[in-house]
């Protein structure tokens, strides 16, 4: 599923217009990414967890010449899922 997919699914289902659907996704986006940025982290119970984690500089190889490039450290976002939302998939709960 696409964003447009994703918002015309949330207009159906909330029974609001696409317009309003794509103003709550994209707000819901952009608090989010400003949360992020500043370090937060975000937990919705039963849904899942976003955070930030740091990746350290390593040593890697170019694939095609084999030459050794630095990879340089840097901040990574983290999404774990909730115990719920995986029940959910894995059909244990409805």
């Amino acid at each position: 599923m696409n964003k447009e997919e994703l918002i015309g699914k949330l207009a159906a289902d909330l029974k609001i217009t696409k317009v309003a659907a794509k103003g709550y996704l994209e707000g819901f986006m952009d608090v989010v990414k400003k949360a992020l940025k500043k370090g937060d982290k975000i937990a919705l119970i039963g849904f899942g967890t976003f955070a930030v984690g740091k990746r350290k500089a390593r040593t890697g190889r170019n694939p095609r010449t084999g030459a050794k490039i630095n990879i340089p450290a840097k901040k990574v976002v983290r999404f774990k899922a909730g115990k719920d939302f995986v029940d959910y998939v894995n059909g244990v709960k409805k």
